[in-house]
């Protein structure tokens, strides 16, 4: 298992009153349409990017790759953003991409879109957050864009940028809000 450490302490809320003079840019909050489905409600780290709709083929080459990296204070799982384009017609991750994230290090996916497998994704230690479940698996065209910019509900999303996810929300900063 190639668990990523304890995610550090921290709070959306007081992540956005440490924010909310920040007329840069840098600080975005995701508007409150995810549900959390994984089996950890809080998790953060720096993030890939996909845009792939109604296709997992990307989602599944990224999560078998490992998900975290080195940095000077130890090993850091990184969050998968995927562009989904909001779709609900098809799950982007079930329970075996998800087995396959926190396998391989993964702190969290969020995806713009549906996931399928609640069950199969509450078991794997990855957090999971998503617009909605549905039973249908994606057809496998092997098409999608990674590490691009992405556009999540309105929202920017970069690769690179550090995602924050707890009970509260998800918020993305241009760069890391913890020691």
């Amino acid at each position: 298992m190639n668990a990523p450490a304890t995610p550090p302490a921290f709070a959306t809320c007081d992540l956005c009153d440490a924010s909310e003079n920040d007329t840069t840019g840098s600080f975005r909050v995701l508007p409150p349409v995810f549900q959390d489905f994984g089996s950890r409600p809080r998790f953060c780290g720096p993030v890939a990017t996909l845009r792939c709709p109604e296709d997992n083929s990307r989602v599944r080459e990224a999560v078998n790759t490992p998900g975290y990296v080195v940095t000077p204070q130890g090993r850091v799982g990184r969050v998968l953003v995927v562009d989904g384009a909001g779709s609900l017609r098809r799950a982007l991750v079930g329970g075996n991409l998800a087995a396959a994230a926190a396998k391989n290090g993964w702190a969290g996916i969020v995806v713009d879109g549906a996931v399928r497998d609640l069950a199969e994704l509450r078991q794997a230690q990855v957090g999971i957050r998503a617009l909605a479940l549905v039973p249908l698996r994606t057809a496998k065209r092997d098409v999608g864009e990674a590490d691009i910019p992405v556009q999540i509900q309105g929202v920017w999303v970069r690769p690179g940028d550090w995602l924050y996810a707890d009970e509260d929300g998800i918020v993305v900063s241009a760069r890391a809000l913890h020691g």
